[in-house]
């Protein structure tokens, strides 16, 4: 195995013929990408593009029926996954169903030291007090003794993202963690999400998103697939346009940009 040394200069992403397939269907269709240290990416996408095909293959919890998968500089097959998922964060909002209603807000943060949702047992100090920052980093220092019964949906994505940054992951993948938010919540969510796409010793970033109003300051690269293949991948500027997006979605749609968001118009 290379020392970290090296692995460090190594993309924090790369796929190279990534070849999904299920029975007779073919899934992903040969993709190659590559994440860059300091990057953050947005992949888009209609329902059936393949995106959740793609972050459980980047995750290890689908195999690949051909091509290449090296993340953080190993590559899929020829190390433990297992271990390397804990350099990975992961938030989406399908996690939260998954927390015990008597699980507090800081309890919930303080698992992902050890890539617990319910967390037991004891925890050193220091984990402690990084949850308690963590949790003053996403506006949610008074709801740190809460319930998990007694939260509402955005405070309970936030703390989850708060969660997926105790472990100080190279690499957070966000699937859709806007779902079933409302407009104030997602705003809030959002905010914790801009701070931390600013900081410089901060995770590369992948954000799932159905919705360009989502990509927010920060992110620099943007992934559109759709039918399993991609369109197009590269700096925002040159790929987040209306005829990119048009032919992702396979309608004709306007993009305008104002105050640093992106809005879609059909």
């Amino acid at each position: 195995m290379k020392p970290a040394s090296a692995r460090s200069l190594r993309p924090l992403l790369r796929l190279h013929g990534l070849r999904i397939a299920r029975d007779r269907t073919t899934i992903l269709h040969g993709l190659d990408w590559t994440v860059q240290r300091g990057q953050h990416w947005v992949i888009l996408g209609p329902n059936g593009a393949g995106k959740s095909s793609l972050l459980a293959s980047l995750t290890g919890y689908l195999t690949p029926s051909g091509g290449d998968i090296e993340v953080l500089g190993r590559r899929f097959g020829h190390c433990d996954w297992r271990e390397l998922r804990q350099h990975i964060g992961l938030v989406g909002a399908g996690m939260q169903r998954l927390i015990e209603p008597d699980t507090t807000a800081f309890e919930t943060v303080l698992g992902g030291y050890r890539a617990m949702l319910n967390p037991w047992g004891s925890f050193p100090a220091l984990a402690h007090r990084r949850a308690r920052r963590l949790l003053a980093t996403v506006g949610l220092t008074a709801a740190a003794g809460r319930p998990w019964l007694q939260t509402s949906e955005g405070e309970r994505q936030r703390s989850m993202l708060a969660r997926a940054q105790m472990a100080r992951p190279a690499l957070l993948i966000l699937d859709e963690p806007c779902a079933g938010l409302d407009p104030v919540a997602r705003e809030a969510f959002l905010t914790s999400l801009t701070k931390m796409a600013g900081t410089r010793t901060g995770p590369g970033l992948v954000l799932v998103t159905h919705h360009v109003e989502e990509i927010i300051p920060g992110f620099t690269h943007a992934l559109l697939l759709r039918a399993g293949r991609i369109l197009a991948a590269g700096p925002l500027a040159s790929t987040l346009t209306s005829a990119n997006l048009s032919a992702t979605f396979d309608t004709p749609v306007r993009l305008t940009r104002a105050a640093g968001r992106y809005r879609l118009q059909l």
